[in-house]
């Protein structure tokens, strides 16, 4: 009987997160040729939730910033006011934070949970449409299994906001989505509500290895390239087509045939108008500087080079042209183009004026512990004279992430009228011993260690041995 009960309470909180919204916002995703609503829109809705207080705590606000003794104060699913000596409001829920550290929700912009999920075995291996050098057709989204037991786990670490992308195998991958940490029957009620989509690229190995040993088409580093370039004059040719279309039907012109809409170049087409943010996996510093002439040469930008294991040899290039650095603590070697990976990789590109250094996992065990992460980076830095403060390297895994996927302004940081989506700590989030108490998302407790919800475990989160993916690194 308690078993069913639980099952209840469970098929109940799924169907909430998966319930009917409130007209959407807004997307990143090109706009449409079928007239009407957003495809495959969000369905995830703000929980109404009383008041909360934290009181007496130590505040890493993600702008840089650390106060001492502070509260935090949260009202309506936002950030009311972070100072001291803040009244509670009616019907509020007080925490007392005393010995607690405060932060925002962590991000993780480099995540295949619910693409690659629990358990490994081939039936689930969705990450990666290895059929062709270009799929920027397929959207990461389609494969999302929301009941991967991963998210629950990176949720224990404080990631409250995760993107999903494809995988690497391809030059172009396809569209990567943005997700809220919360439980939903399907991916919809994850969806993180007017979040650019991205763009996954690839440089170096990967392509190489998956197409050019089948005696495909790229099998070198300057394939590789002209593959990328052949894809943007079709695109710039599809905008082209597009504009000339609507001049004519502008001009009343009633016989103009409309161009045959294709799933890949609207894709393609978006991230040149800037409506999809590319993110490029690369390790090589000369790789990264090539791909940044080849954005100036189609007029596009490059959010974020991910794994990025030689950012620290251009990291003013990189500062100077807006462009973040996804990077390991210390993850190297396992191929040739990591081999010249440093320790001080993520120090050095955030020490660069104006440098965007950002912590990712892309691994469901890394995404639980983002701030253990971001802890060795700082040590390393340490070392080799970088005075690295926690509240400067909490942006590492909260504000720069953020700015990365286009939310900043919603999220990654404590600020009035931004999303609630905070940590509370057991301690000092980058110490070894530090566990997320409590987890909330839009003002919603999401995680609470104490007091764990009565929920059943997930069949899939029993210990089940399991064989390796082809998830590709």
């Amino acid at each position: 009987m308690k078993l069913l009960t639980c099952l209840l309470a469970l098929a109940c909180a799924l169907s909430a997160c998966a319930s009917k919204p409130e007209k959407p916002e807004k997307s990143g995703a090109p706009s449409a040729r079928a007239p009407g609503a957003e495809p495959y829109p969000s369905t995830y809705r703000v929980p109404q939730r009383p008041p909360v207080l934290i009181r007496s705590t130590t505040v890493l606000t993600g702008t840089g910033a650390r106060i001492d003794a502070a509260d935090v104060l949260i009202v309506d699913g936002r950030i009311s006011a972070v100072g001291s000596g803040l009244a509670a409001p009616d019907g509020a829920q007080v925490i007392e934070g005393q010995g607690r550290w405060v932060t925002p929700g962590l991000i993780d912009v480099h995540s295949h949970l619910g693409v690659y999920p629990s358990p490994a075995v081939q039936g689930n291996d969705d990450g990666n449409e290895s059929t062709d050098p270009v799929t920027a057709n397929v959207w990461a989204e389609h494969s999302v299994w929301p009941q991967d037991p991963g998210f629950a786990a990176a949720l224990a670490g404080g990631v409250t906001t995760l993107q999903i992308l494809p995988g690497s195998a391809n030059l172009i991958g396809g569209r990567s989505v943005v997700l809220k940490n919360v439980v939903s029957a399907t991916y919809q009620g994850m969806k993180f509500p007017g979040a650019p989509q991205g763009l996954k690229m690839a440089c170096g190995e990967n392509p190489k290895r998956v197409y050019g040993g089948k005696d495909k088409f790229p099998s070198t580093r300057m394939g590789n390239v002209a593959g990328y370039r052949a894809q943007w004059i079709e695109a710039q040719e599809y905008i082209r087509d597009n504009a000339r279309y609507e001049e004519k039907v502008a001009g009343g012109d009633k016989d103009a045939e409309p161009v045959k809409r294709d799933l890949r170049l609207d894709t393609l087409a978006a991230a040149l108008n800037g409506d999809i943010i590319v993110h490029q996996h690369c390790y090589r510093a000369d790789e990264m500087a090539t791909v940044i002439d080849m954005a100036d040469e189609f007029g596009y930008r490059v959010s974020a080079f991910h794994h990025a294991a030689e950012a620290y040899k251009i990291a003013n290039l990189l500062a100077e042209r807006g462009v973040c650095g996804a990077m390991w603590a210390d993850w190297w070697g396992f191929k040739m183009e990591s081999y010249d990976g440093i320790e001080e990789n993520i120090a050095m590109v955030d020490a660069a004026p104006g440098g965007c250094a950002i912590v990712h996992s892309d691994s469901e065990e890394g995404i639980q512990r983002l701030n253990q992460e971001a802890a060795k980076a700082m040590a390393h830095g340490v070392k080799v004279g970088f005075a690295i403060a926690p509240e400067r390297a909490i942006t590492w895994i909260t504000a720069n992430p953020a700015q990365s996927l286009g939310i900043l302004e919603r999220t990654g940081t404590l600020e009035s009228g931004k999303m609630a989506d905070l940590v509370v700590w057991n301690s000092n989030p980058f110490s070894v011993y530090a566990l997320a108490d409590l987890v909330f998302i839009d003002g919603a407790l999401r995680y609470d260690r104490v007091h764990p919800p009565a929920v059943p475990d997930s069949d899939f989160s029993l210990g089940q041995p399991v064989p390796a993916t082809g998830a590709l690194r």
